[in-house]
């Protein structure tokens, strides 16, 4: 079984606009789907930078290609070890924010409600944090606040209250505690409802959007004019902060102007509404069902 079947492959490729002797980033490098056919366009002198910080993708390496270099840390850090490779800028940059086929199957990775295993949830293996932590730490307004922002759970008041209520009689390590105490309170499609509590828990034990943040502020110093960035997401927490940071420069969506009262405008949009996948490819990829990819080039 293959690591993961690339999302949007042959159109974030052409979106990345490949030069033969250019230099590119693939920000989740994952089962190196969308790297391995990257490189096919590449010539001597071009290069390939793959980030990824999860260790499952270390026997996915490109190691015998020298027009690839494997960096083994969160995309967060992107510009920082770029810089280390003597990397000035780059020509693109792509990242696909979506959870692996791999790591959802992974029953120990503690990724999917499918499975009675450990809540663990994290990216980095190397991590502090897990989600057995999270329920069994968190302040009852800490978690409802998770629930909330990162889920839209609807009622996640209540379910941090039960989880709250819950642990003092055992903690929860393993997903089996978790499901006993949410079956109780799931409000429509349980499935849905599980999937929007386990996002949320995985957010927060990854700091998925402050990662998030950080990649699009070092993206867009390391870009070169004309640089392309390919994004693709997966739901309307990351989509809403790709979008507002091509339109603006900044993840809030603030419009920025100069003394003249020109607008600061860093990228042109190549996509002026995000491009989803074809029918044909959700039925060959159901995961690729809520990808929306978005393609902005830097002035």
């Amino acid at each position: 079984m293959s690591y993961h079947d690339p999302v949007l492959l042959s159109e974030s490729i052409e979106a990345l606009n490949l030069k033969t002797d250019g230099m590119y980033v693939d920000a989740t490098f994952g089962g190196g789907g969308h790297s391995r056919h990257i490189i096919t366009h590449l010539g001597a002198k071009g290069h390939l930078f793959g980030f990824d910080q999860d260790e499952d993708v270390l026997p996915n390496v490109l190691s015998e290609n020298e027009r690839f270099t494997f960096i083994h840390h969160n995309f967060r850090h992107l510009r920082r070890f770029l810089k280390l490779h003597a990397v000035r800028q780059v020509d693109g940059i792509l990242a696909d924010l979506g959870v692996s086929s791999h790591q959802l199957n992974r029953a120990e990775r503690g990724f999917s409600f499918r499975f009675d295993a450990e809540l663990d949830m994290r990216m980095n293996q190397q991590g502090e944090i897990t989600a057995a932590h999270i329920l069994n730490t968190y302040h009852a307004t800490d978690l409802q606040r998770v629930f909330s922002q990162y889920g839209e759970v609807r009622n996640a008041k209540t379910l941090a209250q039960a989880i709250v209520a819950g642990r003092r009689q055992k903690p929860l390590r393993r997903i089996g505690d978790l499901l006993m105490l949410t079956d109780p309170l799931v409000r429509g499609q349980r499935q849905r409802y599980l999937a929007q509590v386990f996002q949320a828990l995985r957010i927060e034990v990854n700091d998925e959007m402050g990662a998030l943040k950080d990649f699009l502020r070092d993206s867009l110093k390391m870009l070169k004019p004309q640089g392309r960035l390919v994004i693709i997401s997966y739901h309307s927490l990351e989509d809403r902060l790709v979008k507002n940071f091509m339109r603006t420069g900044n993840t809030e969506g603030e419009v920025i102007k100069d003394f003249y009262g020109n607008i600061d405008r860093p990228f042109k949009l190549i996509t002026r509404k995000a491009l989803a996948p074809t029918e044909e490819e959700i039925a060959r990829n159901p995961r690729a069902r809520s990808a929306k990819m978005r393609v902005a080039e830097k002035e």
